[in-house]
């Protein structure tokens, strides 16, 4: 299939029933402002571009905006509950109301906001069903990058020195290009930053 708009990849994660699935799980819980984000999209996105079957995800990433109950508790009972449904998938469920304090900044003001902090541009995407089941791509940096195969940090972690180590250092754990041989990293300049 040929990658080159947003609606293509809405059509690829249609196509793909394993990924429809998961999303439909995730929709019955029917969680406010909810997305599954970040190697979901992405992988998908990656083993398309170099023709792969699917690689394997370590965990599926559920987020969701609620500052009505921010307890970690009740995401570990929304995992349950994703689990009892498809107990195979690594369920991972964050309320993005609360996830502001691991990186000491703002509170987000949602959770497309949140998923423009994540540390990489081609990782800050997220797919969620309407009400009506229609399939949605959220991409604040847009797709560039992601379909370029390029890693770049975001503009919030480009622009902090601390948050800048911890981009670097998933970059060193992460080791995409293992994985994708066509992934490429973006060059650090003379003043720190990225281009």
């Amino acid at each position: 299939m040929n990658l080159e708009t947003e609606k293509d990849i809405i059509q690829l994660i249609s196509n793909d029933s394993f990924m429809m699935e998961i999303l439909t799980a995730a929709s019955t819980l029917r969680l406010p402002d909810w997305s599954i984000c970040a190697g979901f999209v992405r992988s998908k996105i990656w083993d398309e571009l170099h023709g792969y079957g699917r690689t394997s995800m370590p965990d599926i990433d559920v987020v969701y905006f609620d500052k009505n109950n921010i307890n970690e508790g009740e995401e570990k009972r929304l995992e349950k509950l994703l689990a009892a449904l498809l107990p195979d998938v690594p369920w991972s469920v964050k309320n993005e109301a609360r996830m502001h304090v691991r990186n000491d900044i703002n509170p987000y003001l949602n959770t497309e906001d949140a998923i423009s902090k994540f540390p990489e541009t081609c990782t800050a995407l997220g797919v969620y069903l309407d009400k009506n089941e229609e399939l949605h791509l959220i991409a604040p940096h847009g797709i560039q990058d992601v379909l370029a195969m390029i890693v770049r940090p975001t503009p919030l972690f480009n622009n902090s020195s601390v948050l800048m180590k911890v981009y670097e250092q998933r970059i060193r754990n992460k080791k995409w290009h293992l994985i994708w041989d066509m992934v490429t990293y973006a060059v650090k300049t003379d003043e720190g930053k990225y281009n």
